[in-house]
């Protein structure tokens, strides 16, 4: 008979929620169109480097202009957001996350957006029997939307920027670390919210029930068997010395369901002369986070204003 702690049954039905959450995410409806924020766009898709087929929108700037931004999400969201004032999506914090707010923002200040859903959510196609990476298998999305792009006639003369949100930067930073020559013209990067899924999963746990979060070893085998990775697998500080380009990173100062640690480390690991920290204040709320550039623009467009005009 084991002598270790084990969890209660109540902290185990949390554990095998947040293993399947980080496993086997739900798709989350695209629920909004550009159009509907005044933005002309075409439905794009193109091949992830293993060939997952990707959706997209390619949404061109209010006026004509060279400038370009290929953006990506988080998880369990898409390119659109997360429908997450609506039932069945209300269970982690009932808010509605729409990214349309900053990309309209971009699009008014003259960039063109491509912007793409990830394996496994939204509408592309399904990789990895369905399993997420939290970037681990995500960065060749990043390499195919790149690909798509210097292939294209008119985007390869772009100067381009990247918006590579939470789990879309865990995987931006493993493509730009496995494929450095495919970003060598990339100005610059915004990087919001990346984590650490070793602070995630054991503070949401917490955050749902105490005591939850702090099996996990427990944790990491229900999601290995629900196709998933371990969790100390999936964090941008495994790449992160190989980014060199000027980044911003972005943090909730506080946020309850990870650590300003891991933020702060992650900074600090940068290969990028060129960066900087900044952080969301007056929430604790990761979801009120990833709306923030859409209400308050400014540090978003004045970092790629300053390396891309």
């Amino acid at each position: 008979m084991t002598t270790e702690k084990q969890p209660t049954e109540a902290q185990f039905e949390v554990i095998k929620a947040v293993a399947e959450f980080s496993a086997k995410p739900m798709r989350t409806p695209v629920l909004r169109n550009p159009d509907e924020y005044g933005m002309d766009y075409e439905d794009l898709f193109f091949p992830s480097l293993d060939g997952v087929p990707l959706e997209a929108w390619y949404i061109p700037a209010a006026k004509k202009s060279d400038l370009l931004i290929i953006a990506n999400h988080p998880l369990p969201m898409n390119r659109y957001g997360l429908a997450g004032h609506l039932d069945p999506w209300t269970f982690m914090d009932p808010t509605e996350i729409n990214f349309l707010y900053e990309i309209k923002h971009l699009h008014d200040a003259g960039y063109n957006i491509l912007t793409y859903d990830l394996r496994n959510l939204g509408r592309s196609g399904t990789g990895n029997n369905g399993a997420c990476g939290v970037g681990r298998y995500e960065w060749r999305d990043c390499i195919g939307a790149k690909q798509y792009v210097d292939n294209h006639p008119e985007l390869s003369k772009m100067k381009v920027g990247l918006l590579s949100r939470c789990t879309g930067g865990n995987a931006q930073y493993e493509a730009i670390s496995r494929h450095p020559e495919l970003f060598e013209n990339v100005s610059c990067m915004v990087s919001p919210l990346v984590v650490s899924m070793e602070a995630f999963t054991k503070n949401y746990a917490n955050s749902v029930l105490d005591g939850a979060g702090d099996f996990p070893e427990i944790l990491d085998f229900e999601q290995i068997k629900a196709g998933g990775l371990k969790n100390a697998e999936m964090t941008p500080h495994l790449f992160a010395k190989d980014v060199k380009m000027p980044t911003l990173v972005v943090q909730v100062r506080g946020d309850k369901w990870t650590e300003d640690s891991d933020g702060q480390k992650t900074y600090e690991l940068l290969g990028s002369e060129e960066k900087e920290l900044f952080w969301i204040e007056g929430t604790t709320r990761r979801w009120v986070g990833y709306n923030y550039f859409g209400q308050n623009p400014e540090k978003l467009l004045g970092w790629f204003d300053k390396y891309m005009k």
